[in-house]
Parts: C-alpha cells; structure tokens; sequence
C-alpha cells in the first residue's frame, strides 16, 4: 500500500476532511502521541502490549543515559502511546502520578513549522512551557516546544521532518517487552481518533476559545441539555478539531443535577482538569474487543433492553445485532452514515481515564444516540464504587 493510500484508509477510519492548509496560522498536522505518566512504566507498557495489542517500538531509560525515568513508545498503525515512569524518587513524574494516580499528561501535536506555531501561540495569549529546542543523534534533529492546556495538560509540538530514528532523539529500538509477547500484539486498532478533556463547572468555553484562537480550531459539535442527561447527573460537551478532523478533542464540563455526574467524579479523583478518555479508531471493532475481552479488558455493559430497539433506529449495519447484542458495543446512525462504539471501564485504580473503541462508516459524529444508554452504564459503575 502505498503512502497516499494509506493516508486515504486512515482519513476515512477517524472521519478526516479536506483541509487548505495554506491558510492555516497554527497548522496541526496530527497527533504525534499521547503521554501517560504512571507509577511503573514497565508494568503499564505490559499491560497495553498485551491487553492492547500494541507493539514495542522504542525505548529509553538508565541503560541508554537517561537516569531519571524509564520510558517505553507503544504503537498500533498511527497511535502512539508514551509511557513514562520515574526510577528514583523526587522528580516531576513521581509527583504528578501523587497527585493525580497515573494518567495522560501531555497530547503532543505534529506541526510543519514549531517557531511559528509557538509565536502566533504567544501572540494569542498562549503560556508557553518550553521554547522551541532542538534535539538530535545519528537519525537526525526533531524541533519540540510545549504549551500549556486544561490543568496540567500540555500539548508538545513537535517537527520530526528531519528525523529517521524509533521516535525521539536518545530512543533506541526496541522489540517485545517480554518473551512470547509478539504472538500477542494484535493490532487492534489503527489510529486514535479523538481525546476527550474533562474541565471543571464554568470553564469549557474558556478553552473551546483557547483552541480556537490559538490552533485555528473549529467549534464540530455542541451537546447540551437533554442531549447528554439521564435521570439523575448531566454534563455539557463542546468538540473542537483541526482543519482536517484529523485531531479533535471533545471538552467537558459538569451540569446541575440530582447526583455526582462522570466529570465531578474525574475532577475529584484525578485532582482537577485532565484527559479522560482516548478514542481508539478500529476496522473490526468486533475482533477487537473479543480479543482484548479475552486478555483482560474490561467493558461497559449496556443492558439487553437497549438492543431490543436498536435496529428500528440504527439501520443496518455490517455487524448483525445479535452480535452487537452478545459483545455489547452500541451503534448510531446520523446523516453521514453510521458508527459502532463500545467504551471500557477505567483501566487503573482510579475512576480516571478510560478507553473508547470506534468503527466509522461515514459517520463523522461521536454516538449521540447512545449518549443515554453510556451514561447510565457509567453511573451503575460510580454506583459500586460508591460515587454517585
């Protein structure tokens, strides 16, 4: 397959458009990778090489020079997830796995041009965490700088233009984490398709204009009111994407309602704003989640009663409802076409970040259909747990 035909297949699997990138003044070109910050890099890497299907594909740590944290680069298709823990106590990464248990801290975007981007960034108010620098070894010379986002996310921009090596700059190559792990890497999915921020009451306009005065983002999708209430906790969602689609980010904010809704729940065990979940883009979500099932991953349940109906407003689709039914992923339909989705439950100790599979088929929207039947499922979770 050729580079331009896979870029067609991976535009079409998360719901790309065309884009005139000439006229872009922040011209984010996609998502470089999502960064986790945890409590033993080692065990996490595990745990999505094997229950993830994702592949090993660079390394860093004290056997390289890097004295002060391990590091390991998974990757399925396009979606890279970096991994980093501490190797001694007092820097940065132990603190903020203290605060916030382990979790997302930085959305790194791909850009053409770092200086420009960081310059207009400035100008539209934007606070600048690092200034562009450069790092290089015999691959060649990545350009990176950082801004900052919601709470303590930041988002590292990052040229690899001039680079050739595993992933950055003092990363080596590596392969399987363990022995016998190949045979387990099966690429489940093939890109990430969207991140979903989680911001406190009174603040989600706040950073939809951020996105929008600083990136260029576009205000895609609004959903608030009956949209995405159930009977007793509510929440109001904003997405804004790049030119192209190709990076989108839905933010959230808590509503008034009877009980503790999802976002207060997150605000409250994260330790503020953060990134709740990453939606990851499938071509069979069916085999996807038997398989990941099947290693470990635990899924939301969605009670029978919801697939009673399904068909009178879903349409057809390629999987036949009873298969929908048996593995309990959700579908919806808009006027663009139809999505399958299925949403997994919080993968650490605390009720924070969590996953989401997706199986586009036209549809460029994020399930609004199924809003109600996943919240609820959600709230039967915070329920057990105590939190509702």
């Amino acid at each position: 397959m050729t580079q331009l035909s896979r870029q067609t297949a991976e535009d079409a699997l998360i719901g790309a458009v065309p884009h005139d990138f000439s006229a872009d003044p922040f011209p984010v070109r996609g998502l470089d990778h999502v960064r986790f910050l945890v409590g033993n890099a080692r065990q996490t890497a595990h745990y999505y090489s094997t229950a993830f299907g994702m592949s090993c594909v660079a390394y860093r740590g004290p056997e390289t020079g890097c004295r002060d944290f391990a590091e390991y680069v998974l990757a399925s298709g396009t979606a890279r997830f970096r991994i980093t823990g501490e190797v001694h106590a007092g820097t940065e990464v132990g603190v903020s796995v203290a605060a916030h248990g382990d979790g997302i801290s930085d959305l790194a975007l791909e850009v053409s041009d770092v200086d420009a981007a960081v310059e207009h960034a400035r100008g539209q108010g934007a606070r600048i965490l690092e200034e562009p620098y450069e790092l290089s070894d015999d691959h060649g010379v990545v350009r990176l700088a950082s801004l900052a986002a919601y709470g303590e996310t930041r988002h590292t921009l990052v040229d690899r233009s001039r680079y050739e090596g595993p992933f950055l700059p003092g990363f080596v190559v590596s392969g399987p984490l363990f022995q016998g792990l190949a045979d387990h890497t099966g690429h489940y999915f093939q890109a990430i398709d969207h991140c979903v921020g989680n911001v406190e009451l009174g603040k989600m306009d706040e950073w939809v204009d951020f996105y929008r005065r600083v990136m260029g983002f576009t205000n895609m999708k609004e959903f608030v009111g009956d949209d995405i209430a159930t009977e007793y906790s509510a929440l109001m969602s904003k997405v804004v994407a790049s030119g192209d689609h190709r990076v989108k980010f839905p933010l959230n904010e808590p509503a008034l309602s009877r009980r503790k809704s999802q976002i207060e729940e997150y605000l409250e065990f994260y330790g503020g704003p953060g990134v709740q979940h990453v939606a990851l883009a499938t071509s069979d979500i069916v085999t996807a989640v038997r398989e990941m099932r099947a290693m470990g991953v635990r899924f939301l349940e969605t009670p029978d009663s919801y697939y009673d109906t399904l068909g009178d407003w879903a349409g057809d689709t390629r999987v036949p409802v009873a298969t929908l039914r048996e593995l309990r992923i959700l579908a919806d339909r808009d006027e663009d076409g139809y999505l399958l989705q299925i949403f997994t439950k919080p993968v650490q100790d605390r009720p924070t970040v969590f996953f989401e599979l997706i199986e586009r088929h036209g549809s460029l929207g994020f399930g609004k259909g199924n809003f109600k039947a996943l919240f609820e499922a959600i709230e039967r979770e915070q329920a057990k747990r105590g939190n509702l």
